[in-house]
């Protein structure tokens, strides 16, 4: 396994120079975020990330995330040439060095949270869900405003591609998924890119929009669709874990012993109702989730990518991008270190 660490490039206010000094972190997790969702990201753009990093002792180890445009989750007659921007886009990764690639197939909104910065007993803030919360919301309306998204859509747009995905079921987005596959995952296979779908966020419907990577279920039905080693998965924990149905361990057993886990984020969350968490601090007894579990699983199956610690708390004053944090971040990598190394000695 190799200790990474996500950065949001030169504007987020998490520098690569502090990343290089967090213990046994060596890769970089990025992407390039001017690029329009759906154009090719230019050749010369993905070199200048590339010199970035490595100018800082690093190396980019994936990309988190090349987006899916929307009208290819929709099926309309467009996607075919998003699809190939879109393979493009893997070629020029893939001439640069850059071997993994993470996307997701979310419907209008990825990661979903009722509150960026609930407060915790001991004086940290924490991103939740509740589901009670979110079932309140019409977000259609002008007097609704959804947490972490209120740049990314006018209200008329989020009314305009709600009322397109009336006509999109769980199952037309399997169609639509297994359609994208089965023009990326060739071009996958010919450049040596593995691609990893990011689970859903959380893992159940919202606002009535299908949402398909959501269970063990639906993750063996994914690999079916185009049955290749480059089709795979980055397994994030806090996403499916957010529901009590999904065994971690039991998951990560599974498709690391298929080896298709070409990721793994690995992060806490508590359970505090049905479809409601609040994200915890990684160590297993903040929240609901084993993470010596999960990191044994991990090393049973022999997984030997990238991973990161995922949304942290914001602790010690620090401001900045909810769940994306320096110092908690870096106490999640550096306590995920001390279960690798006492894991693989214990194992010895």
């Amino acid at each position: 396994m190799e200790m990474t660490f996500r950065w949001y490039g030169k504007d987020d206010p998490v520098t690569l120079e502090q990343i290089r000094q967090i213990p046994n972190v060596t890769g970089i997790i990025t992407a390039i975020y001017d690029v329009p969702v759906g154009e090719v990201w230019p050749k010369e753009k993905i070199m200048e990330l590339k010199k970035t990093v490595e100018d800082a002792g690093m190396h980019i180890s994936a990309i988190e995330s090349v987006p899916v445009h929307e009208d290819v989750k929709l099926g309309k007659p467009t996607r075919d040439r998003l699809i190939e921007n879109f393979c493009t886009t893997l070629r020029y990764l893939s001439e640069a060095g850059i071997k993994i690639v993470c996307y997701n197939f979310m419907p209008v909104f990825d990661w979903t949270r009722t509150d960026l910065a609930f407060d915790l007993p001991d004086g940290s803030n924490v991103l939740i869900y509740d589901d009670a919360t979110a079932s309140s919301w019409d977000i259609t309306k002008e007097d609704v405003s959804l947490p972490g998204w209120d740049a990314s859509y006018t209200k008329e747009q989020i009314r305009s591609v709600m009322n397109e995905y009336k006509s999109v079921d769980e199952e037309t987005l399997w169609e639509n998924l297994k359609y994208f596959l089965e023009r990326v995952i060739p071009v996958a296979e010919e450049v040596d890119v593995k691609m990893a779908i990011h689970p859903d966020d959380p893992p159940w419907s919202i606002f009535g929009l299908p949402r398909i990577i959501t269970c063990k279920e639906n993750l063996e039905r994914f690999c079916k669709l185009v049955d290749s080693p480059y089709n795979g998965l980055t397994l994030c924990s806090g996403s499916l874990g957010a529901s009590s149905q999904n065994d971690m361990p039991d998951i990560i057993r599974h498709f690391g012993g298929m080896g298709r886990i070409h990721f793994a984020h690995v992060r806490n969350v508590k359970h505090t109702g049905n479809r409601s968490f609040e994200e915890a601090a990684h160590a297993s007894n903040y929240g609901s989730l084993d993470m010596y579990e999960m990191m044994k699983a991990y090393h049973e199956v022999g997984f030997d990518g990238p991973i990161r610690p995922d949304h942290g708390r914001m602790i010690w004053g620090e401001t900045g991008k909810p769940g994306y944090g320096l110092f908690d971040r870096a106490l999640g990598a550096t306590y995920l270190n001390g279960l690798i190394e006492a894991i693989e000695k214990n194992d010895k």
